[in-house]
């Protein structure tokens, strides 16, 4: 199922009234959902996230559940009010990958500097790095790959020559 089905159906079932905006976003293990609160006056942004969090959790896991049993992948919440964002649950999922001397060299030396904890760490860093300081580019990327999954959903009109 591609992400905006995914992203809308997840919006149906948010009640009305939660969020300011919902951000929803998902790869093969993961649906994300991030919702905009609305800053209460006199109340810390973390203190409204930590009530909201709170008074929605038995509803938030009856919306997960169904949606983890309809799209197969483990649905993750967290809330942003004013300039804080907090993840409340997030899936941790292991990546397999093949380096190279030099690339491992790199993920040792993070390690001996005290950045991370394990070469498993390391490559976190590095992948939030980029994350962080390539936005712009992977912005475009993600544009680009959703333009041909459009062209692919098109297909082909008529009938193939014989």
């Amino acid at each position: 199922m591609d992400r905006d089905a995914i992203a809308d159906h997840i919006r149906q079932e948010v009640p009305a009234g939660w969020f300011d905006a919902i951000e929803v976003t998902c790869d093969r293990e993961e649906i994300l959902v991030i919702g905009t609160l609305r800053p209460v006056a006199d109340e810390p942004d973390e203190q409204c996230i930590t009530r909201f969090r709170e008074e929605t959790r038995e509803r938030r896991m009856q919306i997960a559940r169904r949606a983890e049993g309809r799209f197969e992948r483990k649905v993750s919440w967290g809330a942003r009010c004013g300039p804080t964002t907090a993840l409340f649950t997030t899936v941790s999922t292991p990546a397999m990958t093949r380096l190279r001397l030099p690339e491992r060299r790199v993920l040792d030396t993070l390690i001996d500097a005290g950045i991370a904890r394990s070469r498993s760490d390391a490559l976190a860093w590095c992948v939030r790095l980029v994350g962080a300081n390539e936005k712009e580019w992977l912005a475009e990327l993600r544009e680009a790959f959703a333009a041909v999954e459009r062209a692919r959903a098109k297909g082909p009109s008529g009938n193939p020559p014989s």
